[in-house]
């Protein structure tokens, strides 16, 4: 599940994901996330950014998919490195596709 309000960089996201050969969904905020992640139980990582637009930020995604989703592993990304210790696997910005799919297939095969 990517989870970006940037529409470019989530079509980005998606598009190299679905070439490495993996299903993708897509969410354009938290709210979208949840909202997939309800109704999709076969969902195992979620790759989300710190910003999100309004609403629930990353970090706050990742709180409440740690308690109800136990199970997804999370990778993070963001362009400033956060000022907390970081709850997920973390890729600064900016990334390129092989370390975007390198950090995916890693959580995948855990």
């Amino acid at each position: 599940l990517m989870v970006e309000d940037e529409p470019l960089i989530r079509m980005w996201a998606v598009d190299f994901a679905e070439e490495a050969g993996y299903e993708a969904l897509e969410a354009g905020n938290a709210q979208e996330a949840i909202d997939a992640l309800e109704a999709h139980d076969e969902i195992t990582v979620l790759f989300t950014d710190i910003s999100l637009g309004e609403g629930m930020n990353g970090l706050e995604l990742i709180a409440l998919v740690r308690e109800r989703w136990p199970h997804v592993r999370i990778l993070l990304a963001s362009g400033a490195a956060p000022d907390e210790a970081v709850p997920a696997s973390y890729l600064p910005k900016p990334y390129g596709a092989s370390q975007f799919l390198n950090a995916v297939h890693e959580l995948a095969a855990q």
